[in-house]
């Protein structure tokens, strides 16, 4: 921010910058479509820009003014023209240790791939998961403000590193664990969970786990068509036998589980189709706000 567009080889931190040697800020990532005529376009940029505020606001870092946040990404946009889909991410440090008072401000376009289809954006992206423990109870986050539940902090090497742990035991990703037995939510990803004719997801407060944008998208959606979609705390035994089991991003999309800790997981085609649907994927694979 205050640059403008740089070739990606060009240094943009400094080595004493706090996010940099302290992991202190913040980021937010969105699904970025361009058309094959070169127009490039976020999909929820709003509600990235709210959340992204919300986790700077919990950090007590200096966020800038929305509208400077949106030049900038007018400008990354106006000089990204690559056809398909990518992911921008915004980020937020606290800036130079010794000017703390600052702060840095950029983003990043990376390409993803072509577009997909609202079938490639569920089946063909099936993933296996392990549950892996994050350590705590649902409720440690309740009166533990300081432990930063809900905020997107740069802060990511334990879900990378149980990343890392689902790899080595034949897995492509995790859905985190509580100690007294809920599922919670996947290192870069939401949980989505069909039973019985509803979608759930896992409160946000006391569990910890950042508010999904790409999962409220859907909860929004699936109510206006008079579906039950609700917060609640999902025990993970029931994972096994639920209709379906989603890890949702804004970058992939919602991706069914069919495989956890080893176990086959139940994944019909129509529910697959609705969720990815409900998510944004329209018939012809461009996105679709809201």
């Amino acid at each position: 921010m205050g640059r403008g567009v740089l070739d990606p080889d060009q240094p943009v931190v400094t080595a004493d910058d706090l996010g940099l040697t302290r992991g202190d800020g913040c980021f937010d990532s969105a699904r970025v479509v361009t058309a094959a005529d070169g127009v490039a376009r976020v999909v929820g940029l709003d509600d990235h820009l709210v959340r992204l505020a919300a986790s700077a606001a919990a950090m007590e870092l200096a966020n800038p003014p929305d509208q400077a946040w949106r030049a900038l990404v007018a400008e990354a946009l106006q000089a990204w023209s690559v056809p398909g889909e990518a992911v921008l991410k915004l980020l937020l440090t606290r800036g130079r240790e010794w000017s703390p008072s600052g702060c840095t401000a950029l983003l990043t376009v990376v390409h993803r791939g072509p577009l997909r289809s609202r079938e490639e954006a569920g089946s063909a992206r099936a993933v296996s998961a392990v549950t892996l423990s994050r350590g705590h109870p649902s409720d440690a986050f309740v009166d533990a403000p300081w432990l930063l539940g809900g905020v997107k902090t740069l802060s990511y090497v334990v879900n990378v590193a149980a990343q890392r742990e689902a790899r080595a035991r034949g897995a492509d990703d995790v859905i985190f664990t509580s100690t007294d037995g809920y599922a919670l939510d996947g290192p870069t990803s939401g949980l989505l969970v069909a039973r019985a004719g509803e979608l759930l997801s896992t409160p946000t407060g006391g569990t910890g786990i950042l508010e999904s944008v790409t999962v409220e998208g859907v909860f929004a959606a699936a109510r206006a068509e008079g579906r039950s979609a609700r917060h609640v705390l999902v025990p993970v035994a029931d994972l096994y036998t639920a209709d379906g089991v989603w890890l949702v991003s804004s970058g992939r999309g919602p991706a069914p589980v069919t495989v956890l800790d080893g176990r086959p997981l139940p994944s019909s085609p129509q529910l697959v189709a609705l969720v990815a649907r409900l998510a944004g994927f329209a018939p012809d694979g461009t996105a679709v706000d809201g």
